[in-house]
């Protein structure tokens, strides 16, 4: 979609910013920076990406290092990871890069520094971790989609992961991560332990509507208690139709409704949340706005990381 077409779809929904997490690097990042970031100022904020082709050059970690301050000096403001690290990045013996390779350390350790959040996608829906047969709730979707499947002993599994990334949590205090699609939208009261254990993470709903929706007491409780930090996000094309639909469900007591994009994910409906105002302010944009004031920017680099 043209960014004039984004910026329309934007103003008729009230969205003032929209986060672009991949950017990538380099002169693809000044690409999306020259076309979206700069014609449209406060519309757009990117952040840029770890290169996972030098994963195995012995400077690695530096290189990254540097590759960031280059992506900051353009104008990123965050750094994104995929659900690749931990389940697709392989090093040259074919092993899988674990979520808390220490390789990473120096990199999230100077997020922190530049006051940059790190948003990670660790893992995927729990559904993608169990066998592919009649008792799967997302049967139809992976019968469509087998490539999304990570059952079986090729994978570690989602607790593996998800506890990989809470070790990273751990030795990066000062640093601020967002997990993205809620970490584990199925079990929120893992979320919640999460959440009471790592006051440096912060959560977004992105493409998670449907199973935060069919559970709307507890989420409209966990909701309430991390009013803080919370952060709006859809990961879906931008549409009216699509806000509308989030706006629907976080706004009103509505009952039985579709969720974006049903039935792909599954065969249920969601319920609205019913939110009180001063608590959808934080969710829709002051909580994201306290994380950005966080920036340092180069300034706060006093001598080339090690």
């Amino acid at each position: 979609m043209p960014p004039q077409r984004v910026v329309e779809v934007m103003d008729k929904t009230n969205v003032k910013t929209v986060v672009i997490l991949t950017g990538m690097w380099g002169n693809k990042l000044q690409k999306v920076i020259d076309e979206m970031v700069k014609p449209y100022p406060g519309r757009f904020i990117v952040f840029t990406q770890i290169d996972w082709s030098k994963i195995d050059d012995p400077n690695f970690s530096s290189e990254m290092v540097q590759q960031l301050h280059d992506a900051v000096a353009r104008g990123a403001r965050g750094l994104k990871l995929l659900k690749d690290l931990g389940l697709g990045v392989r090093d040259k013996s074919g092993k899988f890069i674990a979520v808390d390779d220490a390789r990473l350390d120096p990199v999230w350790e100077e997020c922190g520094r530049l006051g940059i959040p790190v948003s990670i996608h660790t893992a995927d829906p729990e559904a993608f971790f169990h066998p592919i047969d009649a008792t799967n709730e997302r049967y139809e979707e992976l019968i469509e989609h087998p490539d999304w499947s990570f059952y079986g002993p090729q994978f570690p599994s989602m607790e593996e992961l998800l506890e990989a990334r809470n070790r990273v949590f751990a030795r990066h205090p000062h640093t601020t991560f967002v997990s993205l699609h809620m970490g584990w939208p199925e079990n929120l009261d893992w979320v919640a332990g999460m959440l009471d254990t790592y006051p440096n993470v912060m959560v977004e709903f992105g493409a998670r509507e449907a199973e935060l929706g069919r559970q709307p007491r507890r989420t409209r409780e966990l909701f309430l208690k991390y009013q803080d930090r919370v952060m709006f996000g859809t990961d879906n094309g931008m549409e009216e139709a699509m806000y509308r639909n989030h706006f629907r469900w976080l706004e009103t007591a509505n009952e039985y409704f579709d969720y974006w994009g049903s039935p792909g994910q599954g065969r249920w409906e969601i319920y609205g949340l019913n939110l009180p105002d001063p608590v959808l302010e934080k969710i829709y944009h002051l909580n994201a706005e306290r994380m950005f004031r966080q920036f340092k920017g180069l300034s706060a680099v006093k001598e080339p990381a090690k």
